[in-house]
């Protein structure tokens, strides 16, 4: 049995259905996700995205390749005029970033908002109704919350953008060894996928992955492997995998304001000796580099130092 991508219905897709049944979760999931995902925003979720300095977005290129971004502004540059619209102005985003070239009116983005040092995260999908410099309006299609499990308390302090260096692009067909170094200290990233073709309008999906630093294993210059942890049973990420492979990765240096934009090609391992191997792992995730992208001075962000959260414990490591 494999998902097959024109397999949708209202809520969950195929790959989604597919991946939830093998872990047992499809009953439940039938019953609550229409409960959950909703096509508007919430009034709490509405004023928790316009408190945020920053917000993730998932876009797909021309070549349908997943890409997951970040965008900066004052707290108040995301905006809810109504319950299925975000508006964002005097927002801001690194040169290099790749969702620059993949703003396009129609276009499926997936949204992340995320409040790390209180560990709270709301997730919305849509379509770009229009565009300009430092700005985007979203009709939104789906929304929901996600539980703070993963999610490393750190709080950002937003900079004068104006004040960075300028910002130095490194582009590498493989992960050259400053790449690997921040990869290999990570304990959280973002990844976005897409369904297959984008044909449903809430399309691409863009999510948080934390663990306890080196949860990411660096397997030479072209290869990663990671667990994947019990989380909401939804499977966004994991069904999106199963009909589309392609998924876009972002990595941050809190410190630094480096970013590291990789695209991979993925492959879920859903059991086995090395699953097994890794305390709390459901299943892993095996990804293969296609390219690397390496934003020196990128992020107007410096964070304070990192809670790892409690639910980390009693999950294990590489050795």
């Amino acid at each position: 049995m494999s998902p097959h991508p024109s397999s949708i219905d209202s809520t969950f897709h195929a790959g989604e259905r597919y991946a939830q049944e093998r872990a047992g979760m499809r009953e439940k999931m039938a019953d609550l996700g229409p409960r959950v995902i909703r096509d508007y925003m919430p009034e709490q979720h509405r004023s928790f995205f316009a408190q945020l300095p920053f917000l993730l977005v998932g876009s797909v290129d021309a070549g349908g390749q997943p890409w997951a971004s970040i965008v900066t502004g004052t707290p108040g540059f995301v905006q809810a005029p109504d319950e299925r619209r975000l508006a964002l102005t005097g927002m801001r985003m690194a040169a290099g970033d790749p969702l620059r070239g993949n703003l396009r009116e129609g276009a499926a983005l997936g949204l992340l908002g995320i409040e790390p040092h209180t560990r709270r995260r709301n997730r919305a999908n849509g379509v770009l109704r229009a565009w300009s410099g430092q700005g985007m309006d979203i009709a939104i299609t789906q929304s929901f919350g996600n539980c703070p499990k993963y999610i490393q308390a750190r709080q950002p302090e937003l900079l004068d953008a104006e004040a960075l260096p300028a910002t130095v692009i490194s582009d590498s067909a493989t992960l050259t060894p400053a790449m690997q170094a921040l990869v290999r200290a990570a304990d959280t990233f973002f990844i976005a996928t897409a369904s297959a073709g984008t044909e449903r309008p809430d399309g691409v999906d863009v999510s948080h992955r934390g663990g306890k630093p080196g949860f990411v294993r660096v397997d030479g210059d072209a290869r990663l492997t990671l667990p994947d942890f019990v989380g909401n049973s939804f499977f966004n990420t994991i069904g999106n995998l199963l009909v589309n492979p392609r998924a876009g990765l972002l990595f941050a240096d809190f410190d630094s304001g480096a970013l590291l934009y990789l695209a991979v090609q993925a492959e879920v391992i859903w059991d086995g000796p090395e699953v097994a191997a890794f305390a709390g792992a459901q299943r892993l995730l095996r990804l293969q580099v296609q390219s690397a992208r390496l934003l020196e001075h990128a992020l107007p962000l410096r964070w304070g130092e990192a809670v790892l959260s409690p639910f980390l414990e009693p999950t294990g490591s590489w050795r």
